[in-house]
């Protein structure tokens, strides 16, 4: 399979990084991400993250859609955790220019994706209060805690699952336990600015891997939209 990110976008991202911001991924970080689990996807972007300086310093998190998790790092580069975590409900990496305009009245399901690339967030609230931490705000597309759903979603069921498989049920939102919020994303990303990378969709049987450089490239490396 070829990497996920290419030798190109590494370089333009390190172009693009100030020098200062650029860390060592040091033997420690790497025993953390093995004790996790983290796929070569998540541990190639954490690379580009740190040794790159694309996250210019700032905590960061990788959703990683393949194994429906959430990986959140400080902005040291040690891994704050990683959870399970409920995903839109549609495959797709990109998102509907329209779809925040829709969340008061329904996002159809085919628009229901969590869309990949990079993203500049930042702690904030909802219309109801509570904290969450905006990855798009425009696009209403945060990362926030398990709320109260209709029981036949199965919200937590499928949060507890082992599986990957049946974790997408979400508008597009990143959804994780009350606890990891708490523990984790609250006081890692939810203080300031902070970088999400949210990586490609995994290829169906029969598909190539799409590379992520080729899903919204310009989000990735310069952050904008």
């Amino acid at each position: 399979m070829p990497p996920l990110l290419s030798a190109a976008l590494i370089s333009m991202a390190l172009a693009a990084a100030p020098a200062h911001a650029a860390r060592l991924l040091t033997a420690a970080m790497q025993a953390q991400m093995d004790a996790a689990a983290l796929s070569p996807q998540a541990q190639q972007m954490v690379r580009l993250a740190l040794e790159g300086g694309d996250a210019q310093g700032l905590p960061f998190a990788v959703v990683d859609k393949q194994d429906a998790r959430l990986l959140v790092f400080r902005a040291d580069g040690r891994l704050a955790g990683a959870s399970p975590a409920l995903l839109g409900l549609a495959r797709g990496d990109r998102l509907d220019p329209n779809v925040g305009q829709m969340v008061a009245t329904g996002i159809p399901p085919a628009l229901r994706t969590t869309p990949s690339g990079r993203y500049d967030s930042q702690p904030g609230r909802n219309l109801k209060g509570e904290l969450v931490v905006w990855v798009d705000y425009d696009a209403a597309f945060a990362i926030h805690r398990l709320r109260p759903a209709p029981a036949s979603e199965r919200r937590a069921e499928r949060l507890a699952s082992p599986s990957p498989d049946d974790n997408r049920i979400s508008l597009g939102c990143v959804i994780v336990t009350g606890e990891f919020f708490d523990q984790v994303v609250r006081p890692v990303l939810g203080e300031g600015p902070g970088v999400v990378y949210v990586l490609p969709e995994p290829p169906l049987p029969g598909e190539p891997p799409v590379a992520l450089n080729a899903v919204l490239p310009q989000r990735l490396v310069t952050g904008g939209l």
